[in-house]
């Protein structure tokens, strides 16, 4: 045995933790990596050997050093760039959009689908699936897993959407065993597979080989992604709150991990009330953040018929992006941006946490008038009077499928070796 091989053996259970700096940008060097694992150099020099061998890193060993400098520079630290990705799929009001996504939340390929979200589930199961198969055969990637994001929470252990309240599934529809199965049938590879594209329908929805689909909520998996690789990067406590193309959700990160609470529904904050004499909910309350300040809220607030032909959120964008000189525009702004102060102050208060990013529309009306916002949240927060709490936009674009891709990686990032079949 190599003395190489020797220091692997004892660095083994460091593979994991490795990636994982690499994948999130923690670790550019192996001087960063070497301190960041509390190994000695020769191990993380052979940690790093052994993942760029299995096709996930890759190691510049002749990094160029920065003017100034003085020294020899660390050996530099990036994913593979044609390394293997997930299928990342993601269902929302208005279709769904499929994806392949490498290591690092780098989305290779993205392929859109415009429909009306049928009452039966697996029929948009099964077109994304179509859709994310199709991206893997043009690719020839090796495919390592799947995750799913949907616009409803996601009971668990069961991976049940238990309220889609804007698409007409049935309530305790079981998506996570839909998915699975729409998988199997495509024929997309999984973990330990060695196939490295889709070859074909398997015989079986059991067929060996089938990966297995993981699924969340699209705002939990968003802030995930964020945490991971966007504007959440170093927070301990985060707190995102987004609305997509209908209502208002939330997530928060707590010390890298999502809190989702004893069964996955923690965290619906699109039914605080905001407005007692408001709009009926869905939940059965009025004056709800989830019809308040969500794309449908703000074309009705400034007087706008939303039309079929983009999506709620595009028209809502569009309208706050060029038309914000129209007076009743402007205004609708301040409404939705005072009510959504008045949600986020209560989370505050409850929450204490250190950072909040707003997604969708909402990261629009902070770009919009961020000096409102934050007065509004200030004034009515306990917390926020006494310094306030960083309020910035969500970075990444498509956040709820790379958070959707961070389900499917995370066996790889637990277990490289296992995961690869080595």
């Amino acid at each position: 045995m190599t003395q190489t091989r020797t220091r692997l053996e004892r660095g083994r259970g460091a593979l994991g933790p490795a990636l994982e700096l690499v994948h999130t940008g923690r670790a550019p060097t192996r001087a960063v990596l070497t301190a960041e694992l509390g190994v000695t150099r020769a191990t993380a020099g052979a940690v790093a050997a052994e993942l760029e061998a299995l096709g996930l890193i890759r190691v510049d060993s002749r990094p160029g050093a920065a003017a100034g400098t003085q020294g020899r520079p660390s050996h530099r630290l990036t994913v593979a760039p044609d390394g293997p990705v997930v299928l990342a799929a993601q269902v929302h009001v208005d279709g769904f959009r499929a994806a392949l996504v490498g290591l690092g939340g780098r989305i290779v390929a993205t392929a859109p689908g415009c429909m009306t979200v049928p009452a039966d589930p697996a029929a948009v199961l099964d077109a994304v699936v179509e859709a994310g198969a199709g991206l893997l055969r043009a690719s020839g990637r090796r495919c390592l897993g799947a995750g799913l994001a949907v616009p409803s929470a996601v009971a668990e252990p069961e991976g049940t959407a238990l309220n889609p309240l804007h698409v007409a599934w049935q309530a305790g529809a079981p998506v996570r065993e839909l998915f699975r199965r729409s998988l199997a049938r495509a024929g997309v590879p999984g973990p330990g597979d060695a196939t490295a594209v889709p070859a074909g329908p398997p015989a079986a929805d059991s067929a060996p080989g089938a990966p297995i689909g993981q699924t969340g909520n699209d705002v939990n998996l968003a802030a995930l992604a964020e945490y991971r690789h966007g504007a959440g990067r170093g927070a301990r406590q985060l707190l995102c709150v987004a609305t997509g193309h209908r209502g208002v959700g939330g997530a928060l990160v707590l010390d890298g991990r999502l809190h989702t609470g004893s069964s996955g529904l923690a965290l619906e904050v699109g039914h605080l009330t905001v407005h007692e004499e408001g709009r009926a909910c869905h939940c059965g309350g009025r004056g709800c953040l989830d019809v308040e300040a969500d794309p449908l809220a703000f074309l009705t607030a400034a007087g706008r018929e939303p039309g079929p032909e983009v999506s709620l959120l595009q028209q809502a964008r569009d309208l706050l992006r060029d038309e914000y000189a129209d007076p009743s525009v402007r205004a609708a702004a301040h409404l939705l941006i005072d009510r959504l102060g008045r949600g986020l102050a209560g989370l505050v208060n409850i929450l204490n946490p250190d950072r909040i990013i707003l997604g969708g529309l909402h990261r629009d009306l902070l770009d919009a008038d961020p000096e409102r916002l934050r007065a509004v949240v200030a004034e009515r927060s306990l917390w926020g009077r006494s310094g306030g709490v960083p309020l910035l936009p969500c970075t990444l674009d498509y956040n709820s499928l790379v958070g959707a891709a961070e389900l499917a990686w995370q066996p790889v990032l637990d277990d490289p070796l296992r995961a690869l079949g080595a």
